[in-house]
């Protein structure tokens, strides 16, 4: 079992993450626990109040590093010594699926999500690591702790009906998931593959991969970067560059300011 506590200032919103889809499976299993903790109930001054004014002027406030050390105390005695601590920080390291396959075998976890302008600096030292969700910020670390709970729920046994479906999810052979299609055979006009309804196992796997390389070249080819393609992956990616006439790899950002 994954034990995970969130540390926040509000619980409500996290505890919404186990209330549906897989990580309410997770839970159903045994596979996953989740409980919160409030930094209110650890305030420093004894009144609930758990930040204050930046030293040097400015805006915003920043958590005090007492409160936080208090509850991140609170949660380790609970969990034990070996729970790894892991603060949610748009400073942080970008969290990709081998970021969530390690901390999925960790036994305990406990999640801080900062708000306002961040914490006292002189408490980072509690923390074994700071993930971010990416380049941008937000309110607060609740989101990204739910989304990481939901992520490492994915991984745990039991929690999915049908392992296969996480082994090809994208990221998980660092490669993005190649196209999937449903009834009805034709819509508007689209028909799905032929070969997906051939009944060839062999030949669908192959067009499974040369899609998820080729989508992965399209979308993602900085991933393609960290991944040593066999002989056969890259004849693959050469036949699906020529089937669709793309010559230029990368998908379109958004302009910049």
């Amino acid at each position: 079992m994954l034990n995970v506590e969130v540390l926040t200032l509000f619980p409500e919103l996290v505890e919404q993450v186990v209330r549906h889809g897989i990580p309410r499976k997770a839970v159903e299993c045994g596979a996953l626990a989740l409980r919160t903790r409030n930094f209110r109930d650890y305030g420093a001054a004894g009144d609930r109040r758990v930040d204050d004014r930046t030293y040097g002027g400015g805006p915003g406030m920043v958590l005090d590093a007492e409160s936080l050390a208090r509850t991140v105390a609170a949660a380790k005695a609970a969990l034990g010594p070996a729970a790894k601590v892991i603060a949610l920080s748009p400073q942080g390291a970008r969290l990709d699926q081998h970021w969530v396959r390690r901390l999925a075998t960790e036994t305990a976890l406990v999640l801080v999500c900062g708000r306002y302008e961040g914490w006292d600096e002189r408490a980072a030292g509690l923390f074994d690591a700071e993930v971010s969700l990416g380049d941008f910020v937000l309110s607060g670390g609740e989101l990204a702790a739910m989304a990481m709970v939901d992520a490492l729920a994915r991984l745990l046994p039991g929690a999915v009906g049908d392992q296969a479906s996480v082994e090809y999810d994208s990221f998980s052979a660092g490669l993005l998931d190649h196209p999937h299609y449903t009834r009805p055979e034709v819509w508007r006009g689209a028909a799905v593959p032929e070969v997906l309804l051939s009944g060839d196992h062999a030949r669908i796997a192959r067009w499974r991969l040369k899609q998820a390389l080729g989508v992965t070249w399209l979308k993602r080819p900085d991933l393609l970067a960290d991944l040593e393609l066999s002989d056969e992956q890259r004849r693959l990616l050469r036949e699906y560059i020529a089937e669709t006439g793309m010559d230029q790899p990368g998908a379109a950002a958004p302009a910049k300011d």
